[in-house]
């Protein structure tokens, strides 16, 4: 057995052991962790089968972008993990029948692409004579992309817009620190809805306050001295 099927055989239950830790493990941030693991060991077996373009592209994007966003998401949010913990068996026979079927779609995929070929697929890294003889890997996917598969790809990036337009028009909706403007409203507003008069008392100067003070002061010493005609006052 060649060095390289033995780092495969470990990298990839290395693999395996984290997607189902992802899966099953209590903790969110937990989680988000073993997914991470998963991901440099997906990068490390596509460096095994020298596709160093993708393998460098996992760990960029979805190591050191998409999961670091998901790590912030995950400890920012106060999530109950006790009512996750109880519905956690409402969903099991739905996440079962899903999870049957992505499997079976899988398999079936990969039996047509991979276990009905009988001829070996042409390398186009090494073919003489060919066009892209000579070329590495990136330059091969980036031709494949932009020339066989490039409304596929145009497709893809219109739906990840799509999703990221959704995404903030649904938080950003009813929350109620953001300012919105009803154009609607203020389109129906009356010229009487824009001013509106408040009869305020007329402000008093510190001479008017000062004279108030001393003619109450007065009063209640002279009704301190003559009960009698305070009383009839």
């Amino acid at each position: 057995m060649e060095f390289t099927t033995v780092l495969f055989y470990i990298f990839a239950l290395l693999l395996v052991v984290s997607g189902l830790k992802v899966i099953t493990s209590r903790n969110p941030v937990a989680s988000a962790l073993f997914l991470v693991l998963a991901f440099f060991n997906a990068a490390a077996i596509w460096m095994l089968l020298q596709a160093e373009f993708l393998a460098i592209l996992l760990v960029l994007v979805y190591v050191g972008a998409v999961m670091v966003l998901f790590l912030f998401v995950v400890m920012m949010l106060d999530i109950n993990i006790d009512v996750l913990r109880r519905d956690f068996k409402r969903f099991v026979p739905m996440a079962t029948i899903v999870g049957a079927i992505i499997v079976i779609e899988t398999a079936l995929i990969l039996w047509h692409g991979f276990g009905a070929t009988l001829t070996p697929l042409r390398d186009t890294t090494v073919a003489t004579g060919s066009a892209m003889a000579g070329w590495s890997n990136t330059r091969v996917i980036g031709k494949v992309i932009y020339t066989d598969y490039i409304f596929a790809f145009e497709v893809a990036g219109l739906v990840l817009l799509v999703a990221i337009i959704a995404a903030i028009a649904l938080t950003t909706r009813h929350a109620k620190d953001s300012k919105r403007q009803n154009v609607s409203d203020q389109v129906k507003v009356r010229a009487q809805d824009r001013v509106r008069v408040v009869k305020m008392p007329s402000e008093k100067t510190a001479a008017t306050i000062a004279a108030e003070e001393a003619a109450a002061v007065a009063a209640a010493a002279a009704a301190a001295a003559d009960p009698a005609t305070a009383k009839n006052s």
